[in-house]
């Protein structure tokens, strides 16, 4: 059989494989490619692949992906004899270069009876999927901000970490390839380790469980830790992933702290305080200020409403609270009327809020206990009332002493004094210098009952309902007791 038989029959015998094959001279002469070889370079026919090896490097750029020989092409190294394989390649058209591949590659080399080469071929397989698929992952990889590093099932070393993983540990990334598992010890002090290191041997997966990671700088750091069998390139491998759980021990500990203080600040407030569940008011705490203000312990209230702990005396005032924690979420100084265990009512200024603890929304009461004060207040407007009487026995000055009494901020000015007509004005003023009707009626030559509807005028517009009101309201609104003049 000839040698142009022979090469006859061999193209024959590679023009269908799903491989690329291109058939080299030794004198560098490409002799053939089957469809397969070209398609792989874009290509239509021999002569746009190029008929010699110099015109196919003039063609094509490339770059090794691995085992790297950058002055010799493949094509180059078959006419040079060479035997090799699994050599990937990045091939590009230098007239098209948004158009590459990646080709993984390897050499045939027959020689004849005198060793001499007799057929040179360059066999080619498009691994472009396979690598778009890698570098995609690479990419993904690398961007996760969650801690992962990958390590060989074969021989356990880790052979890919991510950005995370060095950040969360402080390792550098040449520290951590190509180390073991014992080095860089992924499940160190892991709570289910010898399961962890069942499953790694076995390629299984390892279920999430806690472990200790040692850092370089001597300390550790407590995570999360869980793998995943994956492959790499056809080689079997682990993925471990991370959770750090450093922060989340420290905003434990800083809650505990926090929480510590709350529960010492409102056990040592001097003022009665409740904390209750914000979806069914059902009390979870009491101060023991709470105890010594209202004669009720834990015992009676726990587990209860402010309404079944019959603290109301007056359920519209409950309902008026409740419903202004509904609209705005708090409550300042509302008067209420709360009771004792033993009956009595208490006079309080309540405030409340809705707050936050554990995620769940509490209601923060505190009840301050104001009834001495408005017992006093009490007996001073009783006071003023029976001095009131006969103005005639006190002076000016000991009227607006009396009036004085009841003004807790001087500075203050009631919105409805701006809705007072001057009449109105001068009836007040004549009030609080200590007049009765009759002597306003003189001082303003009017009738007395005409005095008098101006005065009720004048006490619905400020929501009084006795003379002595009106002087203590204007008194807290700055009215000067000076005579003012007729009209």
């Amino acid at each position: 059989m000839t040698a142009g038989v022979d090469r006859h029959e061999l193209r024959q015998i590679i023009a269908g494989l799903s491989e690329g094959v291109i058939l080299v001279e030794p004198d560098q002469t490409i002799a053939y490619a089957n469809e397969a070889a070209l398609a792989m370079h874009g290509a239509g026919s021999l002569a746009e692949l190029g008929p010699t090896v110099d015109e196919y490097r003039e063609r094509f750029c490339l770059r090794y992906r691995n085992n790297v020989t950058p002055n010799h092409y493949p094509i180059e190294r078959v006419v040079a004899g060479e035997t090799f394989h699994d050599v990937v390649v990045e091939v590009r058209r230098t007239d098209r270069p948004e158009q590459d591949f990646v080709h993984s590659l390897r050499s045939l080399v027959a020689t004849d009876r005198d060793g001499k080469p007799s057929c040179l071929a360059l066999i080619l397989k498009d691994v472009t999927d396979q690598f778009e698929a890698e570098d995609r992952f690479e990419a993904t990889f690398n961007a996760n901000p969650a801690p992962a590093i990958i390590t060989r099932l074969s021989d356990l070393r880790h052979v890919k970490v991510n950005t995370g993983f060095l950040e969360m540990t402080g390792f550098t990334r040449d520290a951590v390839i190509g180390r073991s598992v014992y080095e860089i010890d992924v499940l160190a002090e892991a709570r289910n380790r010898d399961l962890a290191v069942s499953r790694l041997k076995e390629g299984g997966t390892i279920p999430q469980m806690e472990a200790c990671l040692r850092t370089p700088d001597g300390g550790s750091r407590f995570v999360i830790v869980a793998g995943q069998p994956i492959e790499m390139g056809d080689e079997p491998c682990m993925l471990f992933t991370f959770a750090d759980l450093e922060l989340r021990r420290k905003a434990e500990a800083a809650l505990r702290q926090s929480e510590a203080r709350f529960a010492k600040a409102f056990r040592m407030t001097p003022v009665p305080t409740v904390l209750a569940r914000g979806k069914d008011a059902r009390i979870t705490g009491i101060n023991e200020a709470f105890t010594r203000v209202f004669g009720l312990g834990e015992d009676r209230v726990l587990g209860r409403s402010l309404d079944e702990a019959h603290l109301w005396a007056n359920d519209a005032q409950r309902l008026e609270i409740e419903a202004a924690l509904d609209r705005h979420g708090y409550v300042l100084g509302a008067e209420v009327c709360l009771r004792r265990e033993d009956g009595a009512n208490l006079d309080c200024l309540v405030s409340a809020e809705r707050i936050e603890i554990d995620d769940d929304s509490f209601l923060l009461l505190v009840m301050q206990d104001i009834t001495d004060r408005k017992h006093s207040e009490r007996e001073l407007f009783d006071a003023i009332e029976t001095v009131m009487a006969d103005t005639s026995w006190f002076s000016r000055g000991l009227i607006e002493k009396l009036a004085n009494l009841r003004r807790p901020d001087p500075g203050r000015t009631d919105a409805a004094v701006l809705n007072l007509t001057v009449r109105e004005r001068q009836i007040l003023n004549l009030i609080c210098s200590g007049l009765d009707d009759a002597a306003i009626a003189r001082k303003l030559d009017l009738s007395r009952n005409t005095v008098r509807n101006h005065g009720a005028a004048l006490y619905r517009k400020i929501g009084v309902h006795k003379r002595s009101e009106a002087v203590v309201w204007g008194r807290e609104n700055g009215f000067p007791l000076q005579s003012t003049g007729t009209k």
